[in-house]
């Protein structure tokens, strides 16, 4: 006999959700945050720990949100919460270079394949235009390509949408993006090879990068095909063109060295951001040391800010870094256990209901999607029903598990995650999938 759904309260978060409208656009600082496409009132968040968030209104969930994917070791860590508490005693900021900035800088060439020298910024969103700025200025080219539902922040060259056919100028895809900012990129869809030659025949000695998600997290998460890296990989060497790996999502969450350690494919440059700075603000841009040289004051290419290394995001990077680094081992071999056993159950949970579903998961990243279409590119992901992922959402969140709240959003699980919440997920789901049924 099916058990009732709790009655969520949520009348703090709307009413902190009616007075954020007053003063802030849309009542959020990220559209991301906002229920746009499953309806209701964004949850207002008080406080998390491990596995679990708790709203204003004392409600208690599993997350599976985990900030957008640095909580890699859940919430609250006490490591990285010693490691802040402790930097802030320090203060927060000085404007003047660290040790604990070379120390993060260290890990990271290690750890990440790619990276010989490694720049940090603020947000994943700095890292991505100065990768590309980087890759201008290093090749002294204009042209960049991107692919359709990879996001690299709103950088006013990466908010671009094509024209109908692979040789057309692209068009902004936000008023404020001009149409001279947003020739220079092109489009290709996702997984789509023979597209990206045509592309770069047809603009041969113009184009200075291809960025990529390795993982795309931001149409669902949806693997590279087999190959598709890799000939990435080749065409950027036979045109003497810069490949960029977006690893924001995937860097240290997939592998300890991100996509690139997965599938062995290594890119030109790769940009970082969320776990690095374990979950405070900070993005990353690093790569081969010839590349990187050209960024000030060694090289012409200007990129800087105040902020950049903040001592308090590098403390707390530090912290996560140093224990991936660590257990990695361990680690992974957990998070991949513990993703399978999710995926097994979410299947034979839909399974057994007999509906139309597609799972895509790499390590600790999934999605699913209420669709019978193999799920490879935007198009395909167009295909899910957004209604009956809109209704699964506020079924589940009922039954006490917090998912991203848009059917284009990865969910993201961690160390953290264990047996208990395993169980609970999957109980959840049952009950959530008799109801929307």
């Amino acid at each position: 006999m099916d058990v009732a759904p709790r009655k969520l309260d949520l009348s703090q978060s709307k009413a902190f959700y009616g007075r954020a409208q007053n003063s802030i656009p849309g009542g959020v600082n990220s559209p991301a945050r906002a229920f746009d496409s499953v309806g209701g009132t964004p949850l207002f968040i008080e406080k998390a720990e491990g596995a679990y968030m708790t709203d204003a209104d004392d409600n208690r969930y599993v997350d599976y949100v985990g900030s957008w994917g640095p909580m890699i070791f859940g919430h609250a860590h006490p490591e990285v919460v010693e490691a802040v508490q402790d930097q802030a005693d320090a203060s927060t900021s000085f404007g003047a270079p660290t040790e604990i900035e070379i120390e993060v800088a260290e890990l990271v060439c290690d750890l990440v394949p790619s990276v010989e020298k490694v720049r940090m910024v603020n947000s994943g969103t700095e890292a991505t235009m100065s990768a590309a700025r980087l890759a201008r200025g290093y090749t002294g080219r204009d042209k960049i390509i991107k692919f359709e539902g990879n996001y690299h922040g709103h950088g006013d060259f990466f908010l671009i949408a094509a024209g109908s056919g692979p040789m057309t100028l692209s068009k902004p895809d936000s008023p404020g993006v001009t149409e001279g900012n947003a020739k220079d990129t092109l489009l290709a869809p996702f997984n789509d090879l023979e597209h990206v030659e045509r592309l770069m025949e047809a603009n041969a000695g113009e184009v200075a990068c291809i960025i990529v998600e390795p993982i795309a997290g931001n149409m669902g998460c949806i693997p590279p095909e087999p190959g598709f890296l890799e000939r990435l990989r080749e065409l950027c060497d036979r045109h003497d063109t810069v490949l960029i790996f977006d690893e924001v999502m995937t860097g240290f969450r997939v592998a300890p060295g991100g996509a690139q350690d997965r599938y062995g494919v290594t890119p030109d440059l790769t940009c970082l951001g969320k776990i690095i700075g374990g979950g405070l603000p900070v993005g990353a841009y690093g790569g081969r040391q010839e590349i990187m040289d050209y960024v000030a004051p060694t090289g012409p290419v200007y990129q800087a800010g105040t902020l950049s290394g903040n001592p308090l995001a590098m403390r707390a990077g530090h912290a996560v870094l140093s224990k991936i680094a660590r257990e990695k081992g361990a680690l992974y071999d957990a998070l991949e256990d513990f993703g399978a056993a999710l995926e097994e159950g979410m299947r034979h949970n839909l399974d057994a209901l007999g509906l139309d579903y597609t799972v895509n998961r790499v390590g600790a990243m999934a999605s699913l999607f209420f669709t019978d279409e193999r799920v490879v590119d935007q198009e395909t992901a167009k295909t899910t029903d957004t209604d009956a992922y809109a209704a699964y959402f506020h079924a589940m969140l009922e039954e006490g598990i917090y998912l991203p709240p848009s059917q284009f959003e990865a969910i993201f699980f961690g160390a953290a995650h264990g047996e208990e919440e395993l169980g609970a997920t999957l109980d959840a789901q049952r009950a959530a999938l008799r109801r929307i049924q």
